[in-house]
Formats: structure tokens, sequence, C-alpha cells
């Protein structure tokens, strides 16, 4: 019988209690096990019949004929018993060799039929040793029919689909962090050596590479710590280190305030609508993804557009919405805006920012057992929605009116744009 075994195989010589042996096993087992209680219900039935004596009469005999035409008289009962004997024996020999021979078939064809059942498994072994970042495309490609095995198969493949996915995006962010990290590291490099090799170099020249490197450094540091909160707030997915109730709505107003003089120089039309949306989690982290959502609404607006922050919830949910009109996205494309280093849609373009303000909200979205969803506007622009579980609402009652409190004075405080009106 055929075992198969792998790198990790048992020692040399010895049958591993494989899927197809034990089911080739199995088979052979309940085929003889059927055939002989089949056999033993014969015989019992047979001899049961032959060897009943109610319809012979006491001391009754028969008469035979011989084969050369002489005839003998014999008792019935011993006729009978010899009968039963001859009959029952040939039943028994013939049984169990009928029995043998269809117990060898059927364990040959059951092994036979179980290592083309179990085929893609094998495909699905051999595939998974050839894995690596490198082979990442290979797939089953299973065409059986559509049972258990045509789901793991399909599984499989699905798996593959979603690790190459993974990897790519990984290597991805690799070389689009190396590119931005280096970028300001070449500039000051660069300024720093023009500098020095210049023998007449003034005063002047030296303020101006020392401003060129504190805001390419500022560049770099920036980008550093915004990887660092990346990569924080993933590692803290479902187990946040502090959680706190937050009101998503006390936030926003210190972030309008922030980018107030940016509001005022595109003349943005900016509407607020606080309505308490209670949470459980990380203030600083709630407070930087609303941050993240308005400084990109406003970075990415257009001269004389509309910027809306709403906040709000039902019980069951409380959510954060920030609308902005920019140029026209195609909805396909969205998706793409919450991967690192995209900006706009296009990976490592323009010079504003890092690229990484939405993965970062989505990120702390995800923390707190969120969801983030964006849809582009008709005319141009983007509406981000971010939904998280709410608070209890006794935890709610406690923070609400605070909130709607504070949330009026520091709203009012954005300058040349519409006043806020809380409910």
């Amino acid at each position: 019988m055929t075992v198969y075994g792998g790198p990790a195989a048992t020692k040399p010589g010895r049958l591993r209690p494989t899927l197809r042996l034990r089911l080739t096993l199995l088979n052979g087992v309940l085929l003889f096990g059927a055939g002989l209680l089949l056999l033993v219900l014969a015989y019992i039935l047979v001899r049961n019949q032959l060897m009943s004596t109610d319809q012979l009469a006491p001391g009754s005999s028969v008469t035979l004929v011989n084969a050369d035409g002489s005839t003998h008289t014999e008792s019935a009962t011993s006729w009978q018993d010899s009968m039963a004997s001859t009959t029952t024996t040939e039943l028994l020999v013939k049984g169990f060799l009928a029995l043998l021979i269809i117990g060898v078939a059927g364990i040959v064809g059951g092994h036979l039929l179980t290592g083309r059942a179990l085929r893609p498994l094998h495909q699905v072994t051999a595939t998974a040793r050839r894995l690596s970042t490198e082979t990442l495309d290979h797939r089953l490609h299973h065409t059986g029919p559509d049972d258990e095995v045509k789901e793991l198969a399909d599984t499989f493949d699905g798996m593959l689909d979603r690790l190459s996915a993974a990897f790519g995006s990984q290597k991805r962010f690799v070389a689009n962090a190396s590119h931005e990290l280096r970028t300001p590291l070449a500039v000051m490099r660069t300024e720093i050596d023009v500098t020095l090799a210049d023998q007449d170099a003034t005063n002047e020249d030296l303020r101006r590479m020392g401003t060129v490197v504190r805001d390419a450094s500022g560049r770099a540091n920036d980008l550093i710590e915004a990887l660092l909160l990346l990569a924080r707030t993933e590692a803290q997915a479902g187990r946040l280190a502090k959680q706190v109730p937050v009101d998503l709505a006390r936030g926003v107003p210190s972030t309008l305030a922030a980018v107030a003089a940016e509001s005022e120089r595109l003349t943005l039309q900016v509407t607020t609508d606080f309505a308490p949306a209670i949470v459980v989690g990380d203030p600083s982290l709630l407070e930087r993804l609303a941050g993240n959502l308005v400084e990109n609404a406003v970075r990415y607006n257009v001269t004389h557009g509309e910027l809306s922050v709403r906040t709000g919830g039902d019980g069951r949910q409380s959510w954060l919405v920030v609308a902005n009109d920019g140029p026209e996205l195609d909805q396909r494309e969205v998706p793409g805006l919450f991967e690192p280093f995209r900006r706009g849609g296009v990976e490592r373009t323009g010079t504003r920012g890092a690229g990484l303000g939405l993965s970062i909200v989505r990120a702390v979205a995800g923390a707190h057992g969120g969801t983030v969803q964006a849809v582009a506007r008709p005319g141009g622009g983007l509406e981000v929605t971010v939904l998280l579980p709410a608070a209890d609402p006794a935890v709610a009652a406690t923070l609400t009116a605070p909130a709607r409190d504070a949330a009026a004075p520091a709203a009012g405080r954005v300058r040349g744009v519409a006043r806020p009106q809380p409910r």
C-alpha cells in the first residue's frame, strides 16, 4: 500500500497514519464486516431451513437412487443431517472466498478512489512547501466537483490572494517610507555640502542653509512620528492601553482652531454640527483621528471651498463626519486613499504631508472597534465617516453636557468662517 511522506515524515520503513491509509483501512473493515455479517446470517437461515424436522414423521426413511441406477434406503433424519452439513460447508467455503475477493477489490478500489479524491490536498501541501515571498503567485485552480475538497482548494487560493496583497502592500510601504525618509536627508546633505564647498559663504548663506536643514529635519521628524503612531495604533488593535469615556465633539474645535489660518487663506466656508458622540477609548488617539481628518479636509480643499464637520450618535454607534470640496475623485480610487503614502490617490506625489493621515485614521478606528467609510462627493471632494461603538448610556450622560458647553466657544474661534450653531 502506498503512503506519502514529506520532509517531516517519520522514520524510514514506518508507515504514517495518513488520511488515505486510514480511509482505506476503514473502507476495508466496513466491507469485510458487512460481508461477514451477511455470510453468518445466510449460514443460520440455510442451516435452520435444512435442519427443520417438523414435517418428518418419526422413523421415516427415504429411498435414494445412486448414479449407477441402484437404490438404497436411508433414514430421513440421517439424510437431512448429511444434506445440511454438505450445503452449509459449501456455503461457508464459497462465501469466504467471495468475501475475500470482494474485500480485496474493495480495498484496492477504495485506495485508488481515496487517492484521487485527496489529490488536491497533495497539491495544497506541495504548493505550501514551494511558497515564499517570491512565489506567492502560485494557485491550485481546482476544477473538480463542488465538494469539500474544492472548498478547501478555493479557500487556500483566497488565502494566497490575501497574503500576496499583504506582502505587496508591505513592500510598497517599505519602499515609500524609504523614499520619504531619504528625500529630506538628501536635501540636508546636499545643502550642507554646497555651503561647505563655497569658500566665500557669508553669514546669510549659512543662515539659509540652517533654515533648509531645519525644515528638512522637521519633515523627517514628522514622518517618523507618524510612522511610530501608525505602528503603535495597529499594535493596540482590540487592546487599547487606555480606555476612558471620550466625546468626539470635544476634540474637533481645537483642531479647527489650529487650521484657522489656512482656512482663512483659502476662504473656506466652515459649517459644524456638534451633537454628543460618546465613545470609550484613548483620548490622544481619538484626538489625532479628528485632527487628521480636519487637516486633510483643509489641505486638499480649494479656494472658496466648503468644510463640514458633524458629530452625533444613536445609542448604538457614534460618528464623526468630515466633508470637504476638492478635486473630483473616482469612487473606485477612494479605498486607495487609506493606503500609506497615498496623496490624492497617487503614491509619493506632492509635498504636502507624508500621506499617512488617512492610514492613521483607519488604524485608530480599527483599534477602537470601529470602521471608516469614504465617499467621493459629486463635483469634487470627499466625505469621510468614522463609526465607533457608542459608550454605555450611563457613561454618556456624564459627558454630554460638558461636551456641548466646551465645543461651542472653541469652535467659535475659527476666523473668517461661518460660526457653528450647536444643537
